[in-house]
């Protein structure tokens, strides 16, 4: 196991590894620059979505956009901020015009991503959207079905959630976001604190 020293030292090696990677030859050619994680090195808890979308492609930070400052209002409500969890998403580098990440982007990102959380170890992994769902726990669930609800795969706790961008685009989503917010805020008051 990682100490907190060199946890932020390792993190930092794949940050790079991440930034030179060029396994997928049309995200390489599409990106600005890829985007590996941003939050606490020691979180308690994770958050994971799909890719990167323009803002993030820019600016090199994940969830730096609209979906992000609702990530971010969604975090405040239930007294969490963004310095306290840590965030990532499946693909590290935009896909062309944002669209869904290809099976096989997917298979090259999952070591970064299996990475992340082997080395920030955090008790609860918060999955937003259904390819960060399908990628990291079920390809057969669907976020309808189980959002708000505690699974558990591989000694992992996962919590999933609608994703930020799809509540922006659908009045009714939002709604079940911010209900998901309120399930993690008292899971995480009787399980994490």
């Amino acid at each position: 196991m990682a100490t907190d020293v060199s946890r932020e030292q390792l993190l930092s090696e794949l940050y790079s590894k991440i930034k030179k990677c060029s396994k997928c030859s049309e995200l390489v050619a599409y990106r600005k620059q890829a985007v590996p994680g941003v939050g606490n090195p020691k979180a308690e808890i994770m958050f994971v979505g799909e890719a990167p979308g323009a803002d993030e492609d820019r600016q090199g930070f994940p969830f730096v956009g609209k979906a992000g400052q609702l990530l971010n209002r969604l975090l405040e409500k239930i007294g969490l901020h963004r310095d306290d969890v840590y965030i990532a998403n499946i693909l590290k580098c935009r896909p062309p015009e944002n669209r869904e990440p290809q099976p096989v982007e997917i298979d090259n990102c999952r070591e970064y991503l299996h990475a992340q959380i082997t080395l920030i170890r955090p008790r609860l992994i918060c999955t937003l959207g259904n390819p960060a769902l399908k990628t990291l726990i079920d390809p057969s669930l669907t976020i309808g079905k189980v959002h708000g609800q505690v699974l558990r795969k591989n000694g992992l706790v996962f919590f999933p959630i609608y994703h930020p961008a799809a509540a922006l685009h659908q009045g009714k989503t939002l709604n079940e976001l911010v209900g998901d917010f309120e399930a993690l805020q008292k899971y995480i008051r009787t399980e994490i604190s």
